[in-house]
């Protein structure tokens, strides 16, 4: 786990000065996951909406989502694996961001249910939920095992969840 010693000396900044901004460890990673999760979650939106249909839309979510943790390891690592149960202030936080991505991802399904067969008798909510929990959880799990190949990774989510 991360510490504020870990914190202040990549920051280059004092534990005094740390604790001008914030109160806690807990306080820190409630910021630092509302910007930057917020941020990972909007350009994942921002990408899926310039696909034609639902299912490029669903490949460019995932894809975006894979690349940028695997860009910003560092970050990702800190937001997927570090975080989790870090706090009830914390997991609120990760919660609302999941719902977002999850949320976009069942109104696709809602409308994808009408016109095409693998979506038809999906539940929107389960899969969006299913799409969020398996994309964080393996990118987690790779994040932690070196070696993995973000675009690869991206293509396999991509073919389970948007065929």
């Amino acid at each position: 786990m991360t510490s504020v010693d870990d914190i202040v000396t990549r920051a280059r900044v004092s534990k005094s000065a740390f604790y001008e901004f914030f109160e806690s460890k807990e306080d820190c990673f409630r910021d630092l996951l509302e910007q930057e999760g917020g941020a990972l979650i909007h350009d994942v939106l921002t990408d899926a909406a310039t696909g034609h249909d639902h299912h490029e839309r669903l490949r460019l979510g995932i894809t975006r989502f894979v690349l940028s943790c695997f860009e910003r390891s560092d970050v990702a690592r800190l937001l997927i694996v570090e975080s989790v149960g870090l706090s009830v202030g914390v997991e609120a936080i990760r919660h609302e961001l999941q719902a977002r991505f999850a949320d976009a991802v069942a109104e696709e399904v809602r409308h994808a249910m009408v016109h095409d067969s693998f979506y038809a008798d999906k539940d929107p909510a389960v899969f969006g939920r299913a799409v969020v929990g398996a994309v964080s959880d393996a990118v987690g799990y790779f994040l932690t095992h070196p070696g993995a190949d973000a675009d690869s990774l991206a293509a396999s989510l991509c073919r389970i969840f948007a065929p």
